[in-house]
This record gives structure tokens, C-alpha cells and sequence, in this order.
């Protein structure tokens, strides 16, 4: 027998308008119930930090800002049911509350409007509405006396056709990358957007500095005692292959199909031990790191970022491509090198060979990469980064 409330429950959802759906269907009101909205704390400075928590980042930039005198902060982010990587936030919202609640929206709404003096708005999005105007926000948010800032993750801000003309390995030159069209269409409109809002502008990564003019690098944030008890031997101290391993979170645009003929040449001779993997929950991955002695990243963009800095903070040898100036980015803005073996996809067979040649060397530079994270990406760094934010 078919389930009459249920069809009676979707038969109302058409019929009743969405502004008063939430006080009347009970599907709406239960949702609206668990979900909540986004609070912080009580103290002078109050921080927002959504909708987008890329990979973890806006609940580890709001515990870092914590460390400052006076400031309670919150992330939030928007929630999928695809969501595999189980990255922590304050305040995970189901999208079926944005997309489908509008009683929710405009308490969430209210709840930013009245509950926060700062916001960081991440990669452009609109915090309550899924097709809400950013820019019409920001407005809202200053007129009700919030300050505004953005921050940029990535390929929402880094223009590809400029990408491409200062990087010889960019997956953006010709058909190379085949959603290179989209990703350009959306870092203009991000552009023009953040000109327009005139508001303070973050980026993740230094390599994204060019692309975004006048912003200010927050440096990603890992937890380096988390990651110092990863693997059950530092790494290279072992006989036998190198232990290699290959997380890409996207395998286009970190040049996978690039390598993967030299790490099979590699694999054959027994000179490495390869293992490549995606998907994996952010809580599995000090043990993937932790058991290798090689991490590869990326061979494309000529930066680091989330991944490289929890295999620095785990002791892993990180061999990577990352570019001149964005090397000296991290020189001039920290006092630190930064301590990835440099190699494009070209290049990696031969440095692969070199490490295993070279294993007490490479054990070395390995054991540089806790002190660099602990000086850099511990969060210290992006507190200031955001102080005089949080001052104004």
C-alpha cells in the first residue's frame, strides 16, 4: 500500500508557497528544528566563516582566529549527501535546508545579520540563498554594521588563460583540461565581484596572490600534533621500494595521467612501491600518509596547499612542482623555505631515482617539513593574518 502521508506531504509542498511552507509542513519545521542556524559565542568580535569549509579550512581559520584576544568565531558550510571526506565545521547545514526551506533561509539570514560583527565570505557564495547576489550581501552586512571579507581557495579565483601564460605545465593550455571554459567564466565573475564589493580579500595559497590583487595570503591551517604521531617509522629509514603515494583530489588539475608512466617504470623494476588513492575520509589520512616515505602532489599548478602540508607535518619526504614565486612567497611573507623537492612531471622519474640513491639525504629534508608547518601552518600565521581584519 503506498505511503499516503508522504504523497500527501509532496502534494502539499507544491500547493502551499514556500514562505509559509515552513510553518505549516511538518517536514519543514522538523528540518528547520535540527538544523538551527549559525552561532558564535558571546565576545566582543564575532567571526563567520562560510559557506564553504574547503577542505576543512573554515573551522581550522575560525580555531586559529580564537587564539586572539577577544574573538568567538563559527563556520558553517553547506552539506551534500556526497560528502565523503567528514571534514569538521561548527555548523554543517543539510542543502536540502538551503534549497528547499525558505523558513530556514530567512532565520539564517537574520542570525548572521544580528549574531556576527565579521564575516569571511568564502569563494564568492551567498551564505543563506543558493542564488542569492554576493554583492547584494555584502551591502546588507555593512549597512547592519558587519565587517566583510572574502577569501579564495583556488580554481574559484585562479584565472586559467593567465595561469596558463605564466606556467609552462598548466593544465590549461589548449584542451588539456576539459572544464577550463567554466573555471574561466568563474574566476572572471568572482573578479569582477571582489572589485566591486571593495571589501578585504584572503587567498589559501600564495600562488593564488596574482589573481586576486591586493589580498593578503591566510596561510591554510593543519594541526602538526595530529599528524607527528602518523606512520610507525619516519620516513626512508626502511629497506626494500620506496613507499609512494599519490592522493589527487583532482586528478586533472594535479597532472596524474602526467606521472603515470614514470611510476610505473618504477613499479616494475621494484624501485617504488606505488599507491594512488581518492576519496579517502580526512580522518584516514594521517595513516595513508603515515605509511609512505614519498608524497606526490601536484605537477600542474606550481602550488601547495591542504595535502602537502599534512605530509610535511607527518615526516613524508613531498616531492611536487612549486613554482619559483611561490616558494619565494612563503620566504618573504614567513622567513622559511619551503622544504618540497621540486619536480614537473618531466622531471620525476629522475628525482625518484635520485631519492632512492640517496635515502639518508632525502631522511633529512623529510625530517625539515613538522618544524616548517609548526613555524607556518599552525595557525599563528593566519591569526595575524586576519587581526587587523578583526581589529577594524
Amino acid at each position: 500500500m503506498p505511503d499516503l502521508g508522504a504523497r500527501a506531504y509532496r502534494l502539499a509542498q507544491k500547493l502551499v508557497p514556500s514562505s509559509v511552507a515552513g510553518y505549516v509542513l511538518p517536514g519543514h519545521v522538523r528540518q528547520f528544528r535540527e538544523t538551527g542556524v549559525t552561532v558564535a559565542r558571546d565576545a566582543p568580535r564575532r567571526l563567520l566563516i562560510a559557506p564553504v569549509n574547503s577542505a576543512g579550512q573554515g573551522y581550522a581559520w575560525a580555531r586559529a582566529a580564537e587564539t586572539l584576544p577577544g574573538v568567538a568565531a563559527a563556520s558553517a558550510m553547506f552539506r551534500g549527501g556526497d560528502d565523503v571526506f567528514g571534514f569538521h565545521a561548527d555548523h554543517l547545514i543539510p542543502a536540502t535546508a538551503l534549497v528547499g526551506n525558505a523558513r530556514w533561509r530567512r532565520a539564517q539570514h537574520r542570525a548572521i545579520l544580528q549574531g556576527f560583527t565579521h564575516v569571511l565570505i568564502e569563494s564568492g557564495r551567498h551564505l543563506s540563498e543558493l542564488d542569492g547576489d554576493p554583492l547584494e550581501l555584502v551591502r546588507e552586512l555593512q549597512a547592519a554594521g558587519v565587517r566583510v571579507a572574502l577569501v579564495w581557495h583556488g580554481s574559484d579565483i585562479r584565472l586559467p588563460s593567465a595561469h596558463a601564460a605564466r606556467e609552462p605545465d598548466s593544465p590549461f593550455h589548449g584542451d588539456r583540461y576539459a572544464g577550463t571554459a567554466v573555471l574561466e567564466e568563474i574566476a572572471e565573475r568572482h573578479a569582477r565581484f571582489a572589485e566591486a564589493a571593495g571589501v578585504p580579500v584572503f587567498v589559501s595559497t600564495p600562488d593564488l596572490l596574482p589573481f586576486a590583487p591586493g589580498a593578503t595570503w591566510l596561510p591554510v591551517v593543519v594541526d602538526p600534533r595530529s599528524w607527528a604521531a602518523a606512520g610507525d617509522r619516519p620516513a626512508l629509514s626502511g629497506d626494500g621500494p620506496l613507499r609512494v603515494v599519490h592522493a589527487p583530489s583532482s586528478a586533472g588539475l594535479k597532472g596524474s595521467d602526467r606521472i603515470a608512466a614514470a611510476v610505473q617504470r618504477l613499479e616494475a623494476e621494484g624501485l617504488i612501491e606505488y599507491t594512488e588513492v581518492r576519496g579517502v575520509p580526512a580522518e584516514r589520512m594521517p595513516e595513508l600518509y603515515g605509511g609512505a616515505d614519498v608524497v606526490l602532489d601536484q605537477f600542474l599548478a606550481g602550488a601547495y596547499g591542504v595535502a602537502v602540508c599534512e605530509a610535511l607535518a607527518a615526516g613524508r619526504l613531498v616531492v611536487s612542482h612549486v613554482s619559483d614565486d611561490t616558494r619565494e612567497a612563503v620566504r618573504a611573507a614567513s622567513g622559511h623555505e619551503l622544504p618540497v623537492v621540486q619536480a614537473r612531471a618531466t622531471e620525476l622519474e629522475g628525482v625518484l631515482r635520485e631519492v632512492a640513491a640517496n635515502r639518508a639525504r632525502s631522511a633529512t629534508r623529510a625530517a625539515e617539513g613538522p618544524a616548517f608547518v609548526r613555524a607556518v601552518h599552525d595557525g599563528t600565521m593566519s591569526a595575524e593574518a586576519l587581526r587587523p581584519f578583526l581589529d577594524a
